[in-house]
């Protein structure tokens, strides 16, 4: 063979190499599933080069032990042989030279390094050749192939090629090292979020150790890890999401998603298209099928709220859900199975709806199976204290504030209020105190005016500036003799005024000193 035609076959060979880049780099660009991107380009090398078989493997970022990805052509016995001894073949050994290795008469199981041999001469049956993957001076992996001589000749042509290739799988495999970071770091966000979620709700967490409170707590746990439909009852503001939640996380189900829905706040209108999603085209504006928040909360739990605002269309859906199980989407008929456990809540007599004929009484009976009453504020006075120094520490946290306690006449304000608004009055009550507090400790001018009038009950009394000032006098003087354990001294030191003046006061207000001693 002269020149010329050694120089046409070379120039032959490049051409189609370089035909075998394009090609592989275009369905490489097509690929739009994170990691699938070594099966196609082993899949298209091996058909357009006519290779036995081929493989990826990368290093493991921890102990730089060879992990394959991805291979081709190995039937399922060659290939665990070939995996387990991966280490201790010349593919490792390829990967700690960092060079491209050839290893003649050999196929890609038979390269273990007692039978390493590197002829660089044409050959008549099945030899291997491994190329590093490089990012920079750092060795990602190796690339393997195995090919016969007949079709290949392992020759600089070949080389720069599988080369190029393997330049092309460092992009990869960056890609996938990043895209693989970012699901742990996913991952364990998740995992942190569940945690910190289950600890939020669980029942330990939740303030209250009033008698009322107590059976709530027995209630919740009686029923949280069964798949029994709940129906929370309660006046407004007494904490029936809270509850709902704790039933959730502290569930079998508690992986699995949590959708809330406040039945009272969607419009007639939508609600159906919201709890049971729509198909497209199932009314003007319906440009795509959306699902519905019962399928999105499909294995986990959906939280009803204000289920006595439901109108009397969605009541029936509603109830089919709850008896079989399934449902349809607005302008659909594929039937959906809904596997899903329902907790409803509602600060509505449902048996006076009932006998008005706005709720259906078969809906009633099937969401009453297991009822909890959360009790009004008013009638578990003694937690009000321990929710207060809840909502203190939480909102000085949230302001930047450094509150010690509250003063003993803002708890005596706090304690013989009303709550017509339940916990939620006091937790805005107790925000806006640390809000305008200008010291260490709440005073009771600190409270909402109307815990420290009549003001809601439609009592108001008129109260002069003398007897406004008087009542805060008497409030700074409890709260010095209360710092000072009764003694006067101390307390007029503290007040910066003589014991003469105080004691004056305390006569004047009728303090007793000695109540403040213990």
């Amino acid at each position: 063979m002269n020149n010329n035609e050694i120089k046409k076959q070379s120039q032959t060979k490049t051409l189609n190499y370089l035909q075998i880049l394009v090609e592989t780099g275009k369905k490489l660009s097509e690929i739009k599933i994170p990691g699938s991107a070594f099966s196609r380009l082993l899949e298209t090398i091996n058909d357009e080069c006519n290779l036995s078989r081929s493989f990826v493997a990368l290093c493991a970022e921890a102990d730089n032990v060879l992990q394959i990805k991805a291979n081709k052509g190995f039937n399922a016995t060659d290939y665990r042989r070939f995996e387990t001894h991966i280490e201790k073949s010349i593919a490792a050994q390829a990967v700690r030279d960092q060079k491209i290795t050839f290893a003649a008469n050999s196929d890609l199981e038979s390269t273990y390094l007692s039978n390493f041999s590197t002829p660089l001469q044409k050959i008549s049956s099945k030899s291997s050749c491994f190329v590093p993957i490089f990012s920079g001076r750092k060795t990602l992996g190796i690339l393997g192939v195995e090919f016969e001589a007949e079709t290949i000749s392992f020759d600089e042509h070949f080389s720069e090629f599988l080369a190029v290739l393997a330049t092309m799988l460092a992009q990869a495999a960056k890609v996938e090292r990043v895209i693989e970071d970012e699901k742990e770091r996913l991952l364990a966000e998740n995992f942190d979020l569940q945690r910190e979620l289950r600890e939020k709700y669980d029942f330990g967490q939740m303030v209250g150790n009033s008698s009322a409170m107590k059976r709530v707590y027995a209630q919740v746990s009686q029923v949280a890890r069964s798949n029994t439909t709940v129906l929370l009852r309660g006046e407004s503001g007494t904490g029936k999401e809270l509850i709902a939640n704790g039933i959730h996380y502290n569930s079998l189900r508690a992986k699995k998603p949590f959708i809330k829905v406040n039945c009272a706040a969607l419009p007639e209108t939508l609600i159906e298209s919201e709890l049971f999603g729509y198909e497209k085209g199932a009314f003007t504006g319906a440009n795509n099928r959306k699902k519905g928040r019962f399928e999105l909360a499909e294995g986990g739990t959906i939280f009803l709220d204000e289920i006595g605002d439901l109108s009397a269309q969605t009541q029936i859906r509603l109830l089919r859900v709850l008896q079989e199980k399934e449902y349809e989407r607005v302008g659909g008929t594929e039937t959906i199975k809904a596997n899903v456990r329902i907790v409803t809540a509602t600060n509505k007599n449902l048996e006076n709806a009932i006998a008005d004929g706005t709720f259906r009484e078969d809906l009633f009976y099937r969401l009453n199976v297991f009822t909890i009453f959360l009790p009004p504020l008013r009638e578990r006075k003694s937690d009000i204290l321990l929710l207060a120094e809840n909502f203190v520490e939480k909102y000085e946290r949230e302001h930047g504030k450094h509150i010690k306690r509250i003063s003993t006449p803002a708890i005596d304000l706090l304690t013989s209020y009303h709550y017509p608004g339940n916990v939620r009055e006091l937790e805005n009550a107790i925000e806006r105190a640390v809000l305008v507090c200008d010291g260490n400790v709440i005073h009771g001018h600190h409270l909402p005016p109307t815990l420290q009038t009549a003001e809601i009950t439609d009592t108001v009394t008129q109260i002069s500036l003398t007897a406004a000032v008087e009542a805060i006098e008497r409030d700074i003087i409890q709260d010095a003799l209360k710092t000072t354990r009764g003694n006067r001294g101390k307390a007029a030191q503290l007040l910066e005024t003589t014991e003469r003046i105080l004691c004056y006061k305390i006569k004047k207000y009728n303090i007793d000193p000695r109540r403040f001693r213990n």
